[in-house]
């Protein structure tokens, strides 16, 4: 397999390349449509009143501006996704070289309340999120918050393939993420879905035909003018009359064309990311599935995408002033396009939604991928369904530099439930995040920072993190009491892995030792599986009373008074506490 880091170097090499030879391309096309552009007008006023001579002059100069128009905008996307791709792979090098502040955070989706996503850093600043997150679509990044936050454990062999399938095709997710980086980011697929499933048609049926019969008419003008069988004038009033039914529509015209310009990048691109999964052949069945989804109906989504797309673009030319004005007057243009988008909404639009899944699937999944694909030593978790609740050898949180990271080897079957003792900062929490985010992990398909790792597929809950609320008028007891409730009720209906670090820290030490002892009894008599890390020595003594407990600690030692760690988990309880020892050091005491 190819190093990460060189695929990446060696991508954004050709793509700069191309960049170059593009950006030369777009200013002689530049250059050509002003050229053309200008000499149709000296070429009408030079000739003016010749017709036969200004109306063959005026339609192959329109013709020429159109066509340099359209080559220029194909130019311009290929340059902007050339460019596109030069962010993602620079990105990558970034990313790979521990650099990843650049990418969004996901704090929008922190939630003090859930399962696990607070106490684990998955949202935020320096998060697990900020670290996975490849979308370029705001429905494929609300897709993957949602993967990361789920907390399910079905189908988890089928998630691994897909999964694993993708990260073998970095150009294709690349070619994909290019592409849909270029849809506007302020229209979500929901306005767009909204805007479609309440639209209020206005165009008149009859409009089925007029401009058909009204394009005609003019063709036929221009050809009477052409051999001087009608006067100048003629033609100048049917100019007017086709402007004057324009205007009787133009405050909805205009409406129609807001809307359609908030969809219109989000439909022109959507329409080619369909075409990248219709067109690509997959073999696990999640992919198979998802692509089959779109393939539901007589033509392909990518083509039905396509067609209003083209009709969105059309209506948009309206803004130029030389083409909106004769088009308007002779073709009824800005009423043509308008009911052809009507009709496409009328037939259409109860299946938009769902094929804008499929894409925010294939974003989310790619951000995946990607993980894959970036850290080949990372090991896919195997399924064992049987009293094994995790086996792992050295399993390692992933956004700690391998170079700093010390690793553990970490074993628990069901029901049994792990005491952790340490000195402060010897890595208790650090190894508490390590567990908890290996299952989240696991339970996505994702492979986990560990040389092995086998376990038997479970649900998650912790309470690691939680804080008064002034704006509640909770104290941080009462919060502390609450998130143990919340825990306590849902071990009634399903099972989870328990992650507790330093329970009951909001009353006095007699007290909290009391109620650490019983609710731990509580879960293992649940039978319950999991691990509490505290610094209350007193409740290692219930392992004498409960076969299910083990205690497990994390050293801590002096030498040359100075503090020195291993972040080793070792079995036992822990003897040496340094509190005495930092407050002396930092010359607090």
């Amino acid at each position: 397999m190819q190093n990460p880091l060189d695929f990446y170097i060696s991508r954004k090499k050709e793509f700069e390349l191309k960049a170059i030879e593009l950006k030369k391309k777009l200013t002689v096309s530049g250059f050509l449509r002003l050229s053309v552009f200008l000499l149709t007008v000296y070429g009408i006023y030079l000739f003016f009143g010749n017709y036969s001579v200004v109306i063959p002059f005026l339609i192959i100069g329109l013709g020429l501006f159109i066509f340099l128009i359209l080559r220029h905008q194909k130019l311009d996307y290929e340059h902007i996704r050339i460019k596109n791709l030069i962010d993602i792979n620079q990105r990558e090098i970034e990313v790979l070289n521990g650099n990843y502040s650049n990418l969004k955070t996901g704090n929008e989706f922190i939630d003090h309340d859930h399962f696990y996503s607070y106490d684990l850093d998955l949202f935020g600043e320096g998060s697990f999120f900020q670290y996975l997150n490849r979308t370029a679509t705001l429905s494929g990044k609300n897709r993957l918050a949602n993967k990361l936050s789920k907390n399910t454990i079905d189908a988890i062999q089928e998630k691994q393939n897909s999964t694993k399938e993708l990260a073998k095709t970095p150009e294709w997710r690349q070619n994909f993420s290019a592409t849909a980086k270029m849809i506007k980011v302020d229209t979500d697929s929901k306005t767009i879905v909204n805007w479609l499933t309440n639209y209020s048609f206005f165009v008149p049926k009859i409009f089925a035909n007029l401009p058909k019969v009204f394009a005609i008419i003019t063709w036929g003008l221009f050809a009477l003018l052409f051999f001087k069988i009608i006067p100048f004038s003629l033609l100048v009033l049917w100019f007017f009359i086709g402007l004057a039914i324009t205007m009787i529509y133009v405050k909805k015209i205009n409406g129609l064309y807001q809307n359609s310009s908030l969809a219109k990048s989000s439909f022109k691109q959507y329409h080619k990311l369909l075409d990248m999964i219709e067109n690509k052949r997959f073999e696990s069945d999640l992919l198979q599935k998802k692509q089959g989804d779109i393939r539901s109906e007589n033509i392909k989504a990518s083509l039905i995408f396509k067609d209003f797309s083209k009709t969105l673009d059309a209506l948009d030319q309206r803004n130029n002033m030389f083409f909106g004005i004769i088009g308007n007057g002779l073709f009824l243009w800005d009423l043509t396009k308008s009911y052809q988008i009507e009709q496409w909404i009328k037939t259409y639009h109860h299946k938009v939604e769902d094929w804008f899944q499929v894409i925010a699937f294939f974003d989310a999944q790619n951000s995946l991928a990607n993980y894959v694909f970036n850290h080949p030593g990372h090991f896919f978790p195997k399924i064992n369904n049987t009293g094994l609740v995790i086996e792992s050898k050295n399993l390692g949180h992933p956004l700690i530099d391998k170079k700093q990271r010390i690793d553990n080897d970490f074993n628990i079957n069901s029901k049994d439930f792990y005491i952790i003792t340490g000195a402060n900062m010897a890595g208790k929490s650090t190894f508490l995040r390590t567990v908890s985010l290996s299952i989240v992990m696991a339970n996505m398909g994702l492979p986990v920072c560990a040389d092995e790792f086998i376990y038997s597929p479970i649900k998650l809950i912790t309470s690691m993190r939680t804080s008064d609320s002034l704006s509640k008028d909770e104290s941080y007891f009462f919060s502390e009491l609450k998130r143990l409730k919340f825990i306590v009720d849902e071990l009634k209906s399903d099972n989870y892995f328990i992650v507790l670090d330093e329970i009951l820290k909001g009353t006095n030490s007699t007290d909290k030792a009391i109620g650490s002892k019983k609710f731990v009894e509580k879960l293992v008599n649940s039978g319950s599986t999991g691990i509490i890390a505290t610094h209350d020595l007193s409740l290692c003594e219930v392992e004498k009373d409960y076969p299910q407990i083990h205690n497990k600690y994390f050293d801590a030692e002096i030498i040359n008074n100075e503090l020195s760690f291993d972040y080793k988990l070792k079995k036992g309880i822990c003897k040496n506490m340094n509190a005495s020892f930092l407050l002396q050091k930092m010359e607090i005491v």
